[in-house]
């Protein structure tokens, strides 16, 4: 009776903890006008889906049309309005000033911006190339930045909220990942610069930093090239559902979190680089020590 009990009374807890995380998404963001970058899939998907949910009016931007087609297509089945749809590519000048444009001139403003766009490049550094991290980079960091300069000047108008997707490996880098790794340490560094600089102009921002989470990027090889056969070699019993862990995130941009640990194991790796960073080294050594195995799917 006392497991039976326990047990109804966690299953009570994680539903009265679900509606009040979607009540706190709702009330936030019902109305207001936010723009995604990668959104075609994995967390910007599963963002865009529950943001559509709640009644927020979307723009949403990536480089492969057919998916962001499908989504829209997904959203306006559930007799939600449709979003609208942008090819926009984050390495590219230009683009994401048109994008900040035509959601302006659909929705005529914009309220929340969330920097999502990126992949990881990993391997050995002698089989990486200065043009593996200049890729990386310019994705990575470089594609934020321009998301930033374009959608500025309209969140300080509405005294809105930026969004940057980083990663708990912007706290703790892993031996061949140092490209991603670097790119992510920037992306906390920044948020850390420009925190306080935006909030003298009314714009909250929110460092997002997930573990684990169940999407394709890593499928994707060091090109930015997406392998649908690559197999995912993140240990699954840590690869937290992406529908949990974008509520997480949507209740941070919410509650104006300075930053956001999503998953539980993110935060005990930033917990442990935090106070007790000898026990991170002696395990990247043993792992530097090991066999080299491929850490990205095969270009094509």
């Amino acid at each position: 009776m006392e497991e039976k009990g326990l047990g109804f009374s966690l299953r009570a807890l994680c539903r009265v903890n679900y509606h009040t995380t979607m009540s706190i998404i709702g009330s936030f963001f019902q109305g207001k006008s936010v723009l995604i970058t990668g959104a075609s899939s994995g967390i910007g998907e599963e963002l865009a889906l529950q943001l559509a949910q709640v009644g927020a009016r979307l723009t949403l931007t990536a480089r492969r049309r057919e998916l962001l087609d499908g989504l829209a297509a997904k959203i306006s089945s559930a007799s939600k309005p449709a979003p609208l749809v942008l090819v926009a590519d984050v390495t590219q000048d230009g683009e994401l000033e048109r994008a900040v444009s035509e959601a302006q001139a659909a929705y005529g403003k914009l309220d929340v911006v969330i920097a999502n766009a990126g992949f990881a490049v990993g391997g050995p550094i002698k089989k990486l190339s200065l043009d593996d991290y200049r890729r990386q980079f310019e994705t990575n960091v470089f594609g934020v930045l321009r998301t930033i300069f374009a959608s500025l000047p309209a969140l300080e108008k509405s005294r809105g909220n930026l969004a940057i997707v980083g990663s708990v490996t912007g706290w703790h880098a892993n031996p061949r990942g140092s490209p991603y790794a670097m790119s992510k340490f920037a992306l906390r560094a920044l948020a850390n610069s420009i925190t306080p600089e935006l909030r003298l102009s009314g714009v909250k921002v929110t460092l997002i930093s997930p573990g684990f989470v169940a999407s394709n990027i890593r499928r994707v090889d060091n090109r930015g090239a997406f392998h649908a056969e690559a197999k995912d070699r993140a240990p699954t019993w840590l690869v937290v559902p992406t529908d949990k862990a974008c509520r997480d995130i949507l209740r941070a941009i919410a509650r104006g979190q300075r930053e956001a640990i999503i998953t539980g194991h993110g935060k005990v790796l930033v917990a442990l680089e935090r106070f007790t960073p000898w026990l991170l080294r002696i395990r990247g050594r043993k792992a530097a020590g090991r066999e080299s195995q491929r850490t990205e799917p095969a270009s094509t």
